[in-house]
């Protein structure tokens, strides 16, 4: 049997980290990141995929290619967060545990970063650990496919 693939979706100008804004989002690259949660999600026995897409629509249709064929999905959607609602329509379908996921903590920013359209079809969200997020992501949808 294979092992559960964790679909990774990061949206719009994220492939800017480690240049954009390094006092909010760190000197980490989208590279780095996706390392980082490949390594964790191998440690627990899963395949990690990633897409990057400055385009809802490229997200949407990954989000339905996952359905029935992956275990989980982590979203980094980036400013589509707050707005994405065609994200939040797809989520809603997928069966698998959804972790919605942020570098810096939305809370502490400004007031129109605090809506999620997002949570509402999550499982959990994490936000405000920059990389470590990515581990603590993965190992969130490690034991939630566990069962635990």
């Amino acid at each position: 049997m294979s092992e559960p693939i964790v679909l990774l979706l990061s949206g719009p100008n994220l492939t800017l980290l480690g240049e954009r804004s390094p006092e909010i989002y760190g000197h980490a690259t989208l590279a780095d990141h996706v390392a980082t949660a490949t390594a964790a999600a191998a440690a627990h026995g899963l395949t990690l995929e990633h897409v990057q897409s400055e385009a809802e629509a490229d997200l949407v249709r990954a989000i339905h290619g996952a359905r029935g064929r992956c275990g989980a999905i982590v979203i980094n959607a980036g400013a589509l967060t707050h707005y994405g609602w065609s994200l939040h329509d797809a989520l809603a379908t997928f069966a698998g545990p959804v972790i919605e996921l942020h570098l810096s903590n939305p809370e502490a920013r400004e007031p129109w970063r605090r809506q999620s359209v997002i949570a509402p079809v999550a499982s959990g969200t994490i936000a405000g650990f920059g990389t470590l997020g990515y581990r603590l992501a993965v190992e969130a949808v490690a034991d939630l496919l566990a069962g635990s």
